[in-house]
Parts: C-alpha cells; sequence; structure tokens
C-alpha cells in the first residue's frame, strides 16, 4: 500500500516537472487582466474535470478576491444541469458548453477548458465557438493533449497517461493560479 502512495507522488511529481509551469504565471495574468476588465472566465470539462471547474469557478470568485483585490467573474459551464440536460437532448451532448457559451460570452471574455485526453467532442466545439467568438482560450489536458492542442491557444499540458493525476494537476493550477491572483499588489 506504501508503495502505491509513494509511486502516485512520485508520477504526479514527474508529469508537474514535464510541464511548462510558467505558463501558470501567464494565466494568471491573463485572468488578472479579465478580472480588471470585468471580463467574464467560463471554465468546463466532463466528469471529475467538470468538478474541477466548478471548484476552480468557486476559487476565483472568492479565493482570488480574500485579500482585497476581488474576485474574478467565473462561470463554471458544468454546474447548471438543467441547461446541460436541455441542450444534451435537444441539440446533442457535444454542444452542452459551446450552446451556453453562444448566449453568454463576450469578446473580452476567456474559456478554460479542463481535460484529461483533449479529445471529448463538448470540449472541442467549446473551443471552437469560443474561437469563432473571439474569446481566449485555454485547455489544460493530460495524455498526449488530444485535439485541444490544435485548437487552444494556450496550452498547459501535462504528459501523463493517468487521469486522476492529470485531474489532480488541473487542480494544482488552479491552486497556484488562485493563489497568484489573491497575493496582494
Amino acid at each position: 500500500m506504501q508503495f502505491l502512495v509513494a509511486n502516485y507522488v512520485e508520477q504526479l511529481a514527474n508529469a508537474f516537472s514535464q510541464a511548462e509551469v510558467g505558463i501558470c504565471n501567464r494565466l494568471a495574468a491573463s485572468l488578472n487582466a479579465a478580472r480588471e476588465r470585468k471580463a467574464s472566465v467560463f471554465l468546463c470539462g466532463n466528469g471529475g474535470s467538470a468538478a474541477n471547474a466548478n471548484h476552480w469557478a468557486n476559487d476565483l470568485i472568492y479565493g482570488a478576491g480574500k485579500t482585497g483585490r476581488g474576485g474574478v467573474r467565473a462561470h463554471s459551464l458544468a454546474a447548471n444541469t438543467s441547461v446541460i440536460m436541455c441542450l444534451a437532448n435537444d441539440t446533442g451532448y457535444e454542444n452542452v458548453f459551446s450552446g451556453q457559451l453562444r448566449v453568454l460570452a463576450s469578446p473580452s471574455d476567456i474559456l478554460i477548458t479542463l481535460s484529461g485526453s483533449g479529445n471529448s467532442p463538448n470540449i472541442l466545439h467549446a473551443l471552437e465557438a469560443a474561437k469563432r467568438l473571439g474569446l481566449e482560450t485555454w485547455a489544460i489536458v493530460g495524455y498526449d493533449g488530444g485535439k485541444a492542442l490544435q485548437l487552444a491557444q494556450n496550452v498547459i499540458h501535462f504528459p501523463i497517461n493517468d487521469m486522476q493525476i492529470a485531474e489532480d494537476l488541473q487542480m494544482v493550477v488552479c491552486h497556484e493560479v488562485t493563489k497568484i491572483l489573491a497575493t496582494p499588489v
């Protein structure tokens, strides 16, 4: 059992060290600029990545503003189950995020997609819709990065073939970026 824990931590650290971690500073700067111009930040993902999108929206709204700099207007596209079910039923599950963006997003906004594989059709459709709408796009992905590597303007890629570790690393980025945003100037 102890070997499994040590192995997990080692894989997590190795995957994190292989990514361009400095890009987290670029993401934080982008989110800070969005906060200053009162733009919205949309987050989306499936499964555990959806839960991470919800968590990160909370951290951006509350955690980033705890030190007095103000929170970020963050919205998880995975949070409204009624809208998700309606769009999935009427237009297809591949449109559950892009359908929301078409109504809610403005050109000054940002989309952050969270995906283990980077190949989920609804994530790809969201990136395509965001591009058409003029949003800045980010993808935080694991495995080989999938098609999201080509679609997103900015990518944080963790080359790990393990969904749990990929999702943990999404949260490491979330917490690192939120701490940067909460740091007093």
